[in-house]
């Protein structure tokens, strides 16, 4: 039988109990594994190195002194990775940014800064770039936590509770200090993936913005040599008497007209992605401009389709809404040129009908809901590669279209507060596809409104009269 020996104070445990031995072995096996060898601590001393450290440090005012004397110490490298817009401005009140600053020009130091770029914080980047232009920085994403690595040799890795927060000390929740080799070479190479990572985005923001530039351009020197060659040949098509001229004067004008709108798309993309699309809002009934735009439709596709393909029409009633007139002219007039296109024969069928948000509001008083548009035909229904993507650019398997005018669309409905979708129909008879719908909603405006809109319009008249 085992026996387990207790002795007075100091004390000690005497034992041969397997469970005993085993645990107290397991214990040691552990801290040896955690141990620091003989020979490496006394090269750490002989060197002057630090012994490797892991410290979490939880008072504020103590991590705020760990953060100034770490920044204090950089001599040749520093890689900052600020948590949000306001860290950079709650170390620049510390005095961090200066010493990054005076590291970069008094010591040659390499600084590189990550963080978002924003208008709080714009004169801090301003300042830095003039007093240390040799400091790298990359607009960069926000997060719950920051990073300072200097030297490659020691990281404080900050843990935020109050993100918005002015002062540091109530922004940090708790810092992790350390010069374990594994946690900074960790941390560098998380730093170096982002940092990659956003360069690369930069560079792709650049490589667009010229690209914009460039085809905003190239759509304006188009529109010059389009216009005399539109006037011209009008002017022409009225005094030529031969058919044959004629015919041929007839295929410029129709590929002139294809370049204007190809340009005009160009320029609409440019003006929706730089958010420069003004949009001039009045009251409009929108019969009216669907009935303009059938008409038109209609004596377009009487030149090639005459008899073979029919516009129908079935309106629901006086239905008015605050619009843009040229723009959603252009919505209604793309979703029908788009129908026709992909239609030999058939049927083009526009209905507009009125929605309410309440069904039981009957009083058009209080009609307080949308409008809905379809365009239904009869044609070859949407590629199902194309579909998903369809409000996308350059969504196209046609070799005649550029894939603009439903991006456009899209992007002129929803600035009215709509939306836009598109589906293959069903036949009838079978499962085939018969055709493709599209449909668009957006607000209608009530008796009321209306009143309001029109006595507005009507002192911005006076107040320019």
């Amino acid at each position: 039988m085992g026996s387990i020996t207790f002795n007075e104070p100091p004390q000690a445990i005497y034992s041969n109990i397997k469970e005993v031995v085993e645990q107290q072995k397991s214990i040691f096996e552990a801290l040896w594994k955690k141990a620091t060898s003989a020979q490496e601590k006394i090269y750490e001393l002989e060197q002057g190195r630090e012994p490797q450290f892991l410290q979490v440090i939880t008072d504020s005012k103590e991590a705020t002194d760990v953060y100034i004397e770490l920044s204090k110490s950089i001599q040749n490298e520093a890689l900052v990775l600020f948590a949000n817009s306001k860290a950079i401005l709650r170390a620049d009140k510390l005095g961090v940014l200066n010493h990054l600053m005076e590291a970069s020009v008094k010591k040659g130091a390499q600084i590189k800064i990550i963080f978002p770029i924003s208008e709080i914080n714009s004169h801090v980047v301003k300042h830095i770039t003039e007093k240390a232009p040799d400091i790298k920085i990359l607009d960069g994403g926000s997060s719950h936590s920051g990073l300072l690595i200097v030297d490659n040799k020691k990281l404080l890795r900050f843990e935020l509770k109050e993100p918005e927060a002015e002062d540091f000390t109530q922004a940090v929740g708790f810092v992790s200090y350390s010069n374990s080799k594994v946690n900074v070479y960790s941390s560098r190479s998380f730093f170096e993936l982002l940092w990659n990572e956003y360069n690369r985005f930069e560079a792709l923001k650049k490589s667009d913005k010229m690209k914009d530039e460039f085809i905003n351009i190239a759509a304006h020197e188009l529109r010059t040599p389009i216009q005399p060659i539109l006037g011209i040949s009008q002017v022409l098509s009225s005094k030529i008497k031969d058919k044959e001229q004629l015919e041929l004067l007839d295929v410029i004008l129709r590929n002139a007209k294809r370049l204007q709108r190809l340009t005009e798309d160009i320029l609409d993309v440019t003006k929706i992605e730089s958010q420069a699309m003004i949009l001039k809002k009045e009251v409009l009934n929108l019969n009216e401009i669907i009935s303009a735009a059938i008409q038109d439709i209609t004596n377009e596709i009487h030149k090639t389709k005459a008899g073979r393909l029919k516009v129908l029409y079935f309106p629901d009633g006086d239905i008015f809404v605050e619009a843009d007139r040229t723009r959603i002219t252009q919505v209604i007039w793309n979703l029908l040129t788009n129908a026709a296109k992909f239609t030999k024969e058939g049927y083009i069928t526009v209905s507009a009908r009125k929605k309410q948000e309440d069904p039981g509001q009957q009083n058009e008083e209080k009609y307080n809901g949308y409008v809905i548009i379809t365009v239904k035909d009869t044609g070859c229904g949407i590629d199902s590669e194309i579909l998903p993507k369809l409000f996308t650019k350059f969504a196209s398997k046609s070799f005649s279209g550029t894939g603009l005018g439903l991006y456009i669309s899209r992007s002129i409905v929803e600035a009215h507060g709509g939306k836009i979708w598109a589906a293959n129909n069903k036949n009838e008879f079978n499962d085939k596809e018969a055709g493709a719908t599209f449909t668009f909603m957006m607000p209608i405006l009530t008796k009321s409104e209306r009143r309001q809109l029109t006595r507005s319009d009507m002192k911005r008249m006076d107040r320019v009269n």
